[in-house]
């Protein structure tokens, strides 16, 4: 396909796709590298793709790769030309893709990377391509006629009609077959549920493919939702630390104090959090004399996702003071619900992870911050038999700067507190 940068896989599920900005858009090309017809540019206004396997969803786009057309060889992602990055999240919450956007100078319109298929799965390469005329030029190269009379390359769109997606004006599709499949189910409902089973990212081995520079640092999208999508969660099967229950969820903005209700009995709980943007963003929860304890998060990271294991109490109910400016949301669940440490896992930021298996070597790829510094360290919880967190668990890493590295760790079961000020691949390799 001649693709000048590193390319790598990605699972053939509903990914979830960010670039921190407005203006996302998808081109769905043939093999000729050209748009079929009109309904084969998936935009603001025309937010889905007939075939349903591309939606536009706020600042996000919904990928369904196992749903894509088989005529449909490469979904180009592209936008208006900004610094930032992309990166597309699966539906267990790994971050597959990382990519440093860099404006290219006196750019308007950047083509961020592509989705391609080979050998019957999916990859990604980053672009970063620029068009100094903006998003017609964009898009005549991908076989979009523009009308040469229109001095705006997209005018804003007209009312969607009843049976058909926004026309876009003043720009006209080069002649071609026009997809005809009926509309899919929502994307929330194949984000939570994907109908088709999923190629396990746990499948790649080995740290990350090389990444063009400058190295990147990993801003995963904006969560889908405030408060976070209800989504069926899993227990680890056999995972016996921490009470079971239903979650608990809550979301805002800006600094307030969160009373978890009643359904949270007392003992070690999982909380999740995720925050909007680039500002400071802190978690404390809060003693019996409604002061700080040790943070729970406290983190610049931008478009922060995280996770941590903290003990509910018997006495009171669990009360989490949030230092932020921007959009948050929290969820407090069963310890049982994190993800469970198999293979390969990708992330992005602090997280709990479950390991069950018997005594390995665990690999840590931790690309760094974008200067090469950062922090990366790791607190093991040997949970067999107990009901609380130790008070002194073991530190089996304490790192800075970016770095590949191979630390054992003892057999399972195991609550794992990993930290990491970006983005991050796990492997287990078990011992014979």
């Amino acid at each position: 396909m001649g693709h000048t940068r590193e390319s790598s896989w990605v699972p053939s599920v509903t990914l979830l796709v960010g670039v921190g900005n407005e203006g996302i858009s998808a081109l769905l090309l043939g093999a000729d590298g050209r748009v079929r017809g009109d309904a084969d540019m998936v935009f603001e206004g025309q937010p889905v793709h007939p075939s349903g396997a591309v939606r536009l969803t706020k600042q996000s786009l919904s990928l369904a790769l196992h749903e894509v057309e088989p005529e449909v060889e490469r979904i180009v992602i592209a936008g208006p030309a900004a610094s930032g990055s992309l990166a597309a999240m699966a539906p267990d919450r790994q971050v597959v893709v990382a990519w440093l956007i860099a404006r290219p100078d006196d750019a308007e319109a950047v083509v961020y990377g592509e989705f391609f298929r080979e050998s019957g799965g999916w990859k990604f390469t980053g672009i970063g391509k620029g068009y100094a005329s903006g998003l017609a030029e964009l898009v005549t190269a991908y076989g979009v006629e523009v009308e040469a009379e229109v001095e705006k390359e997209v005018e804003q769109p007209a009312p969607a009609p009843a049976d058909g997606p926004v026309p876009l004006t003043g720009v006209a599709k080069a002649p071609g077959q026009t997809p005809s499949r009926p509309l899919a189910r929502s994307p929330w409902q194949a984000l939570v549920a994907p109908s088709a089973p999923a190629r396990a990212a746990e499948e790649v081995v080995g740290p990350p493919s090389p990444t063009p520079s400058p190295v990147p640092t990993a801003y995963p999208p904006v969560p889908t939702a405030y408060p976070p999508v209800e989504r069926p969660y899993e227990l680890v099967e056999g995972w016996e630390f921490g009470p079971v229950f239903e979650p608990f969820t809550a979301s805002g903005k800006g600094g307030e104090v969160v009373t978890v209700d009643g359904r949270v009995p007392p003992g070690p709980v999982l909380v999740e959090a995720a925050h909007e943007g680039k500002n400071y963003f802190g978690v404390f929860p809060l003693n019996k004399f409604n002061k700080d304890d040790d943070y729970l998060f406290n983190t610049t990271l931008p478009h922060f996702t995280g996770s941590s294991v903290i003990r509910a109490p018997g006495d009171r109910s669990l009360r989490l003071r949030v230092d932020s400016r921007n959009r948050w949301a929290l969820r407090v669940s069963p310890v049982a619900s994190a993800r469970r440490l198999t293979g390969t896992l990708r992330g992005y930021g602090p997280e709990a992870l479950l390991f069950t298996g018997g005594a390995a070597d665990l690999r840590v790829h931790f690309e760094g911050k974008e200067d090469g510094s950062g922090y990366v360290g790791m607190w093991c919880h040997e949970v067999a038999g107990r009901t609380t967190l130790l008070t002194h668990p073991d530190l089996i890493m304490n790192a800075t700067g970016a770095l590949a590295h191979t630390v054992p760790i003892p057999p399972g079961p195991l609550l794992l507190l990993f930290s990491a000020d970006g983005a991050w691949t796990l492997t287990v390799r078990e011992i014979d």
